[in-house]
C-alpha cells in the first residue's frame, strides 16, 4: 500500500489510483508471466515518466490521460512481445541500464524531497528545482519536515533489524497516527490532494478524446522503458521449479498488467525492483503469491477508504526517498567503473541525461548509445592471429601477424571477434598485405561464426583479388553448411579457382590442417611444372628464375648475316 500511494502521488495524480494498479495489474501480470516471483506493480520509473507525460494537461484531466497512457502502454508491449522485440533488450548495454536506472532514482529523490519537506519548487526539470528548493530553506514547514525525518528514521533504524521487511510498513503507519492525534493541520494529507472513491472502480475504456500524437509517443517510450526494466528484474529471481522464464512472455505480462491499470482507473505498471525483493523474502514460491496479493490489495481498497485520505503526503516522499536511494547502489557502480573507460563515459552520459532530459528522451539516448557502443565494440574486438601446426597436428595461436604475406608459401590466420560493419573493416586493416606479392597462400579459420556479413563479403572478395593477381590462393576454412550457401549465393567471390571453401569438421583445426597440406600441395606442384606450361595459366607477367647453366645458346641451323645478334636473341 505505502508502494503504490506513493507512485501515485509520483505520478501527479491521485495517490489511490496507484492502489488500483497494484491490485488489477499484479492479478493480471501474475496470471501470465514465466517468471513466477516477479511483482508487476507500480514503479517509480513508469511513474515519473507517465508524470512528466500528463504534466501538461490541466489538473481535472491529469487522471483520465494517466489511464490512457497506461492503456497504450500495455498494447504496445503486447505488440512487443508477439514481434518478440525483447531478443533487442540484449543489445541496450549493462552500463547504459545501470546508468538509466540510477538517473530514475535520482530523480525520484530529487522529486520527492519537495513533499518531504513541504515546498513546491519552481523549474523546468527536477534538478533545477532540487535548486530552486535548496535555496529557500526558510520556507520550508518545520512540521512536515519533521514528520517526514521521523518516516525516514524508522526506516533506517529498523533496516538494521530482523524488522527490515516491515520498515515502511511502521514508517507509514506511526507518523500518520501521530498527525492525527496530534491534529497537526500544516502536514498535507493524502484527503487533502484529491478525494478517495470508495470500493474499486468499473472497468471501462479512458477517455479516448485526450488521445495526442505526443500521448501515443510518450506510451511508446513507457512502454520500452517498462520492458527493458522488467527484462533486468525477470532475469534476477530463478523459478523454484526451474521452468525457463521468457523475456517476451514477461513483456506481454506487463503488457496485460498495464491493460488492466488503464480499464480499472490506474497508472503505468512494470516489473517492480523492491515488490519482487519483497514477495522473494516473504517466502513466495509460486505465481499465486502475486495474483493473492493482488486480492488482498482489492480487499483493502474496498476496506480501508478512511484510512487511506489521512496518510501525511510527506511520509509518502519519504518512502520514495529512501527507495531511491536504495536502488543506486555503490557495489554496481564500482564494479562498472572498474570495467574501463568505455563503461565509464556510457554510465555517466545516461545517468546525466535521464536527470536533464525528460525520461522518454533519455531511454532514446540510452538506446542511441548502446548502439553506437556495440558497433565501437565489434571494431575493436575484430583480431587476427596467425596459427602454427604442431608435431601432433593440432593448432597454436601466435598474436604476431605478419605484415606481408610470405611469398611461395602459405600463411595461416584465425579470424576473432565480430565480422560485421566495423569489425569487417577492421580486420580488412590488420590483414597481412598482398599486394605484389607472389604465389602466396592465405588461410583463413572462420570457425565459431555462424554468418558473414555483406562487408566481410567484399573484404574477402578485395583480398582474394589481390593474392590472384600475384598467382596466389585464399582458403576459408571452419565454415558452416550456411556460411558456405551464403558464400555461394552472393556470387562474388571466383570461388574454386581464387578462393577455395572447406567445411568445419568434428575434430577441431581439422580442416584448417587440411587446407595448409593442400595449399602446399599446390605449390609444390607449380613448381615441378615444365616451364612452357607455366605461362598459360597465369594471368599476368610470369618471370621464370632457372638454375645457374641451364641456358644454352647453340647455332641457328640458318646463320644470319649478324652472329652476334643470333646469339643475343
Amino acid at each position: 500500500m505505502p508502494d503504490g500511494l506513493a507512485a501515485g502521488a509520483l505520478a501527479g495524480v491521485n495517490p489511490v489510483y496507484g492502489l488500483y494498479t497494484s491490485a488489477t495489474s499484479a492479478i493480471a501480470g501474475g496470471l501470465t508471466s514465466s517468471s513466477h516471483l516477479m511483482m508487476i506493480a507500480t514503479t517509480s520509473a513508469a511513474s515519473l515518466a507517465a508524470g512528466q507525460a500528463v504534466a501538461a494537461y490541466p489538473a481535472e484531466e491529469r487522471g483520465p490521460a494517466v489511464f490512457l497512457i497506461s492503456l497504450l502502454t500495455g498494447l504496445f508491449l503486447a505488440l512487443f512481445a508477439v514481434l518478440r522485440v525483447g531478443r533487442l533488450v540484449r543489445y541496450v548495454s549493462h552500463s547504459v541500464m545501470t546508468g538509466f536506472l540510477f538517473g530514475v532514482s535520482a530523480v525520484l529523490v530529487l522529486d520527492q524531497t519537495a513533499p518531504l519537506v513541504g515546498y513546491r519548487p519552481e523549474g523546468p526539470n527536477e534538478l533545477l528545482q532540487f535548486v530552486d528548493l535548496v535555496r529557500h530553506v526558510a520556507d520550508w514547514d518545520p512540521v512536515t519536515t519533521t514528520v517526514g525525518v521521523v518516516a525516514l528514521a524508522i526506516m533506517v533504524a529498523l533496516s538494521f533489524t530482523r524488522f527490515e521487511s516491515m520498515s515502511t510498513l511502521v514508517a507509514l503507519v506511526v507518523p500518520s497516527v501521530a498527525v492525527v492525534v496530534l491534529g497537526l493541520p500544516s502536514v498535507e494529507r493524502v484527503g487533502d490532494v484529491a478525494a478517495i472513491p470508495t470500493g474499486l472502480p468499473a472497468p471501462s475504456l479512458p477517455d479516448l478524446s485526450l488521445l495526442s500524437v505526443d500521448l501515443v509517443l510518450a506510451a511508446l517510450a513507457l512502454a520500452g522503458i517498462v520492458a527493458i526494466q522488467g527484462a533486468g528484474v525477470s532475469q534476477q529471481v530463478e523459478n523454484p521449479d526451474d521452468s525457463r522464464i521468457s523475456t517476451s512472455t514477461d513483456i506481454f505480462a506487463q503488457g496485460a498488467g498495464n491493460i488492466a491499470a488503464g480499464l480499472f482507473s490506474g497508472i503505468p505498471a512494470g516489473g517492480s525492483v523492491g515488490q519482487t525483493a519483497l514477495n522473494v523474502s516473504a517466502g513466495a514460491r509460486t505465481r499465486w503469491a502475486s495474483i493473492l496479493s493482488g486480492v488482498w490489495m482489492l480487499l483493502f481498497i474496498v476496506l480501508l477508504p478512511a484510512v487511506v485520505v489521512q496518510v501525511p503526503m510527506t511520509v509518502l516522499g519519504a518512502l520514495m526517498v529512501m527507495a531511491g536511494l536504495a536502488a543506486i547502489s555503490s557495489r554496481e557502480a564500482r564494479s562498472i567503473w572498474s570495467a574501463g573507460l568505455q563503461a565509464r563515459l556510457t554510465i555517466a552520459v545516461t545517468f546525466f541525461a535521464t536527470l536533464v532530459l525528460s525520461i522518454p528522451m533519455a531511454v532514446a539516448a540510452g538506446f542511441v548509445l548502446s548502439v553506437l557502443v556495440y558497433v565501437a565494440r565489434s571494431g575493436s574486438d575484430a583480431r587476427l592471429v596467425e596459427l602454427r601446426t604442431t608435431e601432433d597436428g593440432g593448432l597454436v595461436e601466435d598474436p604476431e601477424v605478419p605484415q606481408q604475406v610470405r611469398d611461395a608459401d602459405v600463411t595461416v590466420l584465425g579470424v576473432n571477434g565480430s565480422m560485421f560493419f566495423a569489425g569487417a573493416r577492421a580486420l580488412q586493416e590488420r590483414l597481412p598485405a598482398a599486394r605484389g606479392s607472389s604465389e602466396a597462400v592465405v588461410v583463413l579459420r572462420l570457425r565459431g561464426h555462424e554468418e558473414i556479413g555483406a562487408t566481410f563479403i567484399d573484404v574477402l572478395d578485395d583480398y582474394a583479388d589481390e593474392l590472384e593477381a600475384g598467382g596466389g590462393r585464399l582458403y576459408l576454412t571452419g565454415l558452416t553448411e550456411p556460411m558456405s550457401r551464403q558464400l555461394r549465393l552472393s556470387a562474388k567471390l571466383e570461388l574454386d579457382e581464387a578462393v577455395h571453401l572447406r567445411p568445419a569438421q568434428p575434430r577441431l583445426g581439422a580442416s584448417t590442417v587440411r587446407a595448409q597440406e593442400e595449399a602446399r600441395a599446390w605449390l609444390a606442384g607449380r613448381r615441378e611444372e615444365p616451364a612452357e606450361t607455366l605461362g598459360h595459366e597465369l594471368r599476368r607477367p610470369y618471370a621464370l628464375v632457372l638454375p645457374e647453366g641451364a641456358l644454352r645458346v647453340r647455332e641457328h641451323p640458318r646463320r644470319s648475316a649478324e652472329p652476334e645478334q643470333d646469339a643475343a636473341d
